[in-house]
């Protein structure tokens, strides 16, 4: 049934007349995928647009899928913004009709420069899709962002353009607090374990060993063998903390611990981290300049770094 209604919206698409530029009686009509894509989006667009996010805190995009509501904001958009590079895997073929019917889609991920981007060992030409997890990568998105709505909104050129200057520079704030934070952490604990593959873009910019139990998607399934090896990782490092995700269920990191004990070593939860969602609306940590900055503060504390238990600019809840 679902899929019937997509058929027959994305068959509409294809004869109505392109969108409006935004004005104040017909604010542009923006809708995104990712918390961490609305926020950015929000931040550089504030109330010029009408923005609808589809996902939100505690929401996995790797299992997303689409609503009939979800379809209907898509279908009455003037510009969609998703991540892309797979991410919202259950989506990609609603949306590539969507940008074959002449509709504005972008998918930030595959509008950068590659150098930016993770590629994966052993398959070459295929990216990991977690950019957001390094705030220098993640700062890339910006100007696109910003040229995709000022292409469509010409009257707001000036101001996406300025607002997306402001925010490249907080982004690059938070990337000095994590760059000193967390090389604060003594080397030899520089080791971060969780649920799943999602911090290889936070690995490689801050020099840590990065081990997920599943892989880069969380449709896949942590076997025995991948928990043995980890607990052989974690017992051979005396490591001394593992991360859960909000996203992610906390079993497999649970089989973790329960593996080292039983081999005589005592390994902690080190916090939660936001992963492939922020934290809750309204929260500072529901922005992605708080969910890197818990992130960032978590991890360093955890394994033996130095960090405000504020964060960055003294506005994390629930200090550690």
């Amino acid at each position: 049934m679902l899929t019937s209604l997509i058929a027959v919206i994305f068959s509409l698409i294809t004869t109505v007349a392109a969108p409006l530029a935004a004005s104040a009686e017909t604010p542009l009509r923006v809708v995104t995928t990712t918390g961490m894509i609305t926020d950015t989006v929000r931040e550089i667009a504030g109330d010029r647009v009408s923005l609808t996010g589809l996902m939100g805190a505690g929401v996995d995009p790797h299992l997303f899928k689409a609503t009939r509501s979800d379809i209907a904001h898509l279908s009455s958009a003037d510009i969609v913004f998703y991540n892309g590079l797979l991410l919202e895997g259950k989506l990609i073929d609603a949306l590539g009709r969507m940008k074959s019917a002449g509709k504005a889609v972008h998918p930030l991920g595959e509008q950068i420069e590659r150098s930016a981007l993770r590629e994966l060992d052993g398959f070459p030409g295929q990216f990991d899709p977690h950019i957001w997890m390094d705030p220098q990568a993640w700062e890339k998105i910006v100007p696109v962002i910003a040229q995709a709505l000022a292409a469509t909104d010409p009257t707001g050129a000036s101001s996406y353009h300025s607002t997306a200057i402001q925010y490249q520079e907080k982004l690059r704030e938070l990337d000095r607090y994590a760059l000193r934070v967390l090389s604060s952490v003594p080397p030899e604990s520089r080791v971060l374990i969780t649920a799943h593959d999602a911090f290889g873009y936070f690995g490689r910019r801050y020099g840590y060993t990065v081990r997920g139990i599943q892989g880069l998607s969380t449709e896949s399934e942590a076997g025995v063998n991948d928990i043995e090896r980890l607990v052989d990782e974690i017992v051979s490092r005396s490591i001394k903390a593992v991360f859960v995700e909000s996203t992610v269920p906390s079993r497999s990191i649970t089989a973790l611990i329960e593996g080292a004990q039983a081999r005589g070593h005592s390994v902690t939860i080190g916090g939660q981290l936001f992963s492939d969602a922020m934290g809750a609306n309204g929260t500072y940590e529901g922005t992605y300049l708080g969910m890197i900055d818990h992130n960032v503060t978590t991890i360093a504390r955890s394994l033996g770094g130095n960090a405000p238990a504020d964060g960055m600019s003294g506005k994390l809840a629930g200090a550690h």
